[in-house]
């Protein structure tokens, strides 16, 4: 069959999650792997959203509440926000998605950093718009530099906070001038899938934009903190112009029951939550000391994973690999000379910092 496809379709390259653990484990030859790779939640699930979510199996053969009713009311009471400030997704790339597809044309440029969050780009080639990179300033988001590139062709901007893969933060600060700069028609997107693990008093609070300058999107994710990856749930916090506007693209059953009920426990599962932040502060704290007495260089973080500088890090990723432990190699990212790292449990921190020491 010969397609006829857009040239801006052709030169997306798809987004490359690896491979499953199990699929490494036979044919690398190792067992007992741990997974340190892909920032999620080492705890698990929330005991409470597990619970719900295997109740709600027992209606599966239904079709879910097309507007996550519950779901959405919960969060518009915690966050005291309108129901119609709240969007949700199968995950917080999906509504990342609908942003893209209502608000982006062919031509038009949407501003993102680099490196971040690989989605961004795929999402605006796919509009037929022109993503315009602009290059991290000593690991972290230059706000100044983005606000420099803006053109009258200028529709979207894309900010990660925290930042993945660096870890680092907006200030509150830094944002009050940038958001001066940008014109009143450029919607600015605020990706905070780890904003749960900001520990920094100076990092931007962008619930105060959000509520009061319709051009703030905040997108935010049950993924990481409530450990639910695998049931792909997100949502997006918006003005209810664009919520609408969202909605009349949104699929009717984006998010399915499962997930729904699930998100719905783990917002009241506080004990797992906090459970889960101590342990990702604590292995932080842990492995930087630990890293400080090898005189290994690393990017301290306000996510649950962070940079280590490690040389050859294709190299060490692969040494890594066949001790049975799974991290990240940044090469792709452009940091030929890091892995990130995902905080595990403490005995997965001490596996990986000792066979670390043993590579290096």
């Amino acid at each position: 069959m010969k397609l006829s496809i857009s040239e801006y379709l052709r030169v997306i390259q798809p987004y490359s999650p690896g491979k499953p653990m199990e699929e490494l484990e036979r044919e690398y030859g190792i067992r007992d792997s741990i997974k340190l790779a892909s920032n999620e939640n080492p705890l698990g699930p929330s005991p409470m959203a597990l619970k719900a979510a295997v109740s709600a199996l027992q209606k599966v053969n239904r079709y879910p509440e097309s507007s996550g009713y519950y779901l959405t009311r919960k969060l518009s009471e915690n966050l005291n926000l309108s129901p119609g400030n709240i969007v949700l997704g199968n995950g917080s790339d999906d509504v990342m998605g609908m942003l893209t597809k209502a608000l982006l044309r062919p031509g038009d440029e949407a501003i993102m950093p680099q490196p971040s969050f690989l989605m961004y780009e795929i999402l605006i080639r796919s509009q037929g718009a022109v993503p315009v990179p602009v290059p991290l300033s000593s690991f972290a988001i230059d706000l100044s530099a983005m606000a420099d590139r803006v053109t009258s062709k200028t529709r979207m901007i894309f900010l990660t906070h925290p930042n993945n893969p660096t870890g680092t933060i907006l200030s509150e600060k830094d944002f009050k001038s940038f958001i001066k700069r940008i014109p009143e028609e450029i919607i600015i997107i605020i990706d905070e899938a780890y904003i749960e693990f900001v520990r920094e008093r100076s990092s931007l609070n962008s619930m105060n934009y959000m509520v009061s300058d319709s051009r703030v999107v905040i997108l935010r994710t049950f993924s990481k903190a409530y450990g639910l990856a695998g049931l792909r749930v997100g949502y997006g916090l918006m003005a209810e112009e664009i919520g609408s506007l969202l909605h009349k693209i949104r699929q009717p059953f984006n998010v399915n029951s499962v997930a729904q009920a699930a998100a719905l426990a783990a917002l009241d599962d506080r004990e797992f939550f906090a459970r889960t932040l101590k342990l990702v502060h604590d292995g932080l704290d842990f492995m930087y000391e630990a890293l400080d007495r090898m005189n290994v260089p690393y990017i301290p973080s306000q996510a649950n994973f962070f940079l280590i500088r490690v040389g050859d890090a294709d190299d060490i990723f692969e040494r890594l690999l066949r001790k049975g432990i799974i991290v990240r190699s940044m090469t792709s990212y452009g940091f030929s000379d890091y892995i990130r790292l995902t905080v595990g449990l403490e005995s997965e921190n001490k596996r990986f910092l000792k066979a670390l020491e043993g590579l290096l």
